[in-house]
């Protein structure tokens, strides 16, 4: 057991030396944002990080059931419990972790080393993307990289010349069934945070027939994304070319009226 007191002390000098700091007790969590959710109280991890991201892990899963990033986090001892409170302003979100016993906690010093680069360097060919989406559509402007959800992590946001939003799923490989159902789900995610139409663009060498139809089932869109993977870190992998998105069969049907 840690007694609060001594926990604040501990927590509030890990934050200044941006350390990593791991908290394992009974706590429950509210979250207030872009949506509201509670979660009860129960034995958990929590991690704080150096760069101001918090998370609540449990005994399962690898996602945390919790988290924000990019956060100020500030510490309070309130009646009978020790109060951690994470807040950003863009957008307004806040997590509120209140710990009723504190079994254990570490501060570690550690270095914030460079992202780890993937064989073949996925990360380039989103970084090259990013900068200039016109090669997928003209019009097409980023919002955001690697948008967490909480089923997974959509590879970008963008949005179109008409206002709608646009997710967009890059495959190294072979497009196939799950990667369409992956889009969909991501797409209807962003369509009811932000409530207006959403459409959703699949990039990948090729896509398999299966695939291809579901994909004209749910009005989603294909492009054929040609591109060099280098697995010499000190290379960048190249987009050799992209061949235009196939019609949906709302546009094909539209041009028939």
């Amino acid at each position: 057991m840690v007694e609060f007191l001594g926990a604040k002390a501990q927590i509030e000098a890990g934050i200044l030396s941006k350390g990593m700091i791991t908290i394992f007790g009974h706590c429950c969590a509210d979250y207030n944002g872009r949506a509201t959710s509670r979660l009860a109280q129960g034995k958990r991890l929590v991690l704080i990080k150096g760069d101001g991201s918090v998370s609540i892990h449990q005994n399962r899963l690898v996602r945390p059931t919790n988290y924000m990033v990019n956060t100020k986090i500030a510490c309070e001892i309130g009646e009978g419990c020790l109060i951690l409170k994470a807040n950003k302003k863009k957008p307004d979100e806040s997590l509120t972790i209140n710990f009723t016993e504190i079994c254990e906690i570490k501060c570690y010093d550690m270095e914030i080393t460079d992202d780890l680069r993937l064989s073949g360097s996925e990360r380039d060919l989103n970084d090259l993307l990013m900068q200039d989406l016109s090669m997928i559509e003209p019009g097409l402007v980023p919002i955001n990289q690697q948008q967490h959800f909480r089923k997974g992590v959509a590879d970008i946001v963008a949005q179109d010349r008409d206002g709608h939003f646009v997710v967009i799923e890059l495959k190294r490989r072979q497009a196939d069934f799950a990667s369409v159902t992956q889009l969909s789900r991501y797409m209807k995610e962003v369509e009811k945070l932000k409530g207006i139409k959403t459409r959703g663009i699949l990039l990948a060498p090729d896509i398999r027939k299966n695939a291809r139809e579901l994909l004209e089932q749910l009005g989603l869109e294909f492009a054929k994304l040609d591109f060099e993977l280098t697995p010499n870190e000190k290379e960048k992998a190249k987009i050799k070319g992209l061949e235009p998105k196939q019609q949906t069969i709302t546009q094909h049907l539209g041009k028939l009226k």
